[in-house]
């Protein structure tokens, strides 16, 4: 019975395991998503580009000090001035939960904000985030040109939700995206990811 029991709860562990994430250093995931304009982006449309990925939610506090204070617009900027740098912010709020947006509430906000990014890409299902295994808002990764995942984690090495802690904290994002135009390994290229919870 004993042996029964641990066989049931060793099924039950599989069942709710959860499915295997990116991982850096191997091909990033497919996906292809729809942005704010209603325009389908297939990850592979950017082979050659390299790619940002950013996880945001406007009603998180962790969001907030990097858009409150230019800090993320200024990164989006940064990256996109670079040569075949492409920026997607991805929404992964489900219908309900905060942080979820229309295409228009999004492009309003977005407008209002001075948002940077290349486009940004309405994922109310979660398959993108969870493909990613996305879990704060901001999460960030880098892909090379070659497809593969350079960095995923946090976007810089202050954790606080305190607007004021922008001010001397390392940029992770642009850091890998220097190392990857200069051919070099990235490095760290995993960190700990903080923020709010993804609200899928």
């Amino acid at each position: 019975m004993k042996k029964l029991g641990l066989s049931l709860l060793a099924v039950v562990m599989l069942a709710v395991s959860p499915v295997q994430a990116a991982v850096v250093g191997e091909a990033a995931p497919a996906f292809t998503g729809t942005d704010t304009n209603g325009t389908a982006h297939n990850l592979s449309d950017f082979a050659g580009k390299t790619v940002v990925l950013e996880w945001t939610n406007n009603g998180c506090p962790f969001v907030r000090k990097h858009y409150d204070t230019g800090n993320m617009q200024s990164a989006q900027e940064t990256a996109t001035a670079m040569d075949d740098v492409v920026w997607l912010r991805v929404i992964s709020s489900a219908e309900g939960k905060q942080g979820f947006l229309s295409g228009e509430e999004a492009n309003a906000l977005a407008e209002k904000e001075g948002v940077k990014a290349t486009a940004t890409l309405l994922d109310p299902s979660g398959e993108i985030g969870k493909a990613y295994g996305a879990a704060t808002t901001p999460h960030m990764f880098v892909i090379n040109p070659e497809g593969t995942l350079v960095y995923a984690g946090a976007i810089d090495d202050n954790s606080s939700y305190d607007p004021a802690s922008v001010e001397g904290a390392t940029n992770y994002v642009l850091a890998a995206l220097e190392s990857v135009k200069a051919g070099e390994s990235v490095d760290p290229a995993e960190t700990k990811p903080y923020g709010c919870s993804v609200k899928y």
